[in-house]
């Protein structure tokens, strides 16, 4: 049942997924694609194309929905001000990597629309981004899957997708910390700097 379930709507789950929430539902594609319950070019595909969606979605907000209250919210939070000065900064290589950074997904495209960043820098930017993402996100599942099973043996699909996203929730977790140690150390070396 949940086999079947999966084959048929498993792509489009990843699609919605990977827009909405991310990386989970990315790396889940990649571990179902392992398990030959779905194709993995149609997961990976399906990742980039939901991740690509929801940034232009969230960057037409920020360019042309400014009053609506969510799109308020988010200008007005606390990670505006280092997206900003990140983009500022490097405007290109932000938009590529933004994604790539543990919550900075939502805010990112809203600041890159309010910015003066033209709609096909960004839409071509944000394509190339996708397709890097999608592809390197449900690879790693792919392979976590296949490590589960060399480790563990093959497992009722269940306990794999438990497995999985407990795996999932660890690299997030990592991910992130990795990040803001990152982002704490060049805040402090940037104070430092113009301190001295």
């Amino acid at each position: 049942m949940l086999e079947r379930l999966i084959g048929e709507y498993g792509v489009l789950a990843v699609f919605i997924g990977a827009g909405v929430e991310g990386e989970t539902a990315a790396f889940l594609g990649g571990v179902l694609a392992h398990r030959q319950l779905v194709p993995y070019w149609q997961v990976a595909l399906a990742a980039c194309l939901g991740s690509f969606a929801a940034d232009q979605f969230f960057f037409l907000s920020g360019r042309y929905a400014t009053k609506w209250s969510y799109v308020q919210k988010l200008l007005e939070s606390d990670p505006i001000a280092r997206v900003t000065k990140l983009l500022e900064a490097h405007p290109t290589g932000f938009i590529l990597a933004f994604r790539f950074i543990y919550g900075m997904r939502t805010i990112s495209p809203v600041a890159i629309g309010v910015s003066n960043v033209s709609a096909r820098k960004f839409i071509i930017l944000n394509a190339i981004a996708a397709l890097i993402w999608g592809v390197a996100i449900t690879a790693i599942g792919f392979l976590a899957g296949h490590a589960v099973e060399i480790l563990i043996g093959r497992l009722e699909l269940h306990l794999h997708v438990l497995i999985a996203l407990a795996l999932a929730a660890i690299l997030v977790a990592v991910s992130a910390y990795a990040v803001r140690r990152e982002m704490a150390r060049r805040s402090a070396r940037s104070g430092t700097w113009r301190r001295g």
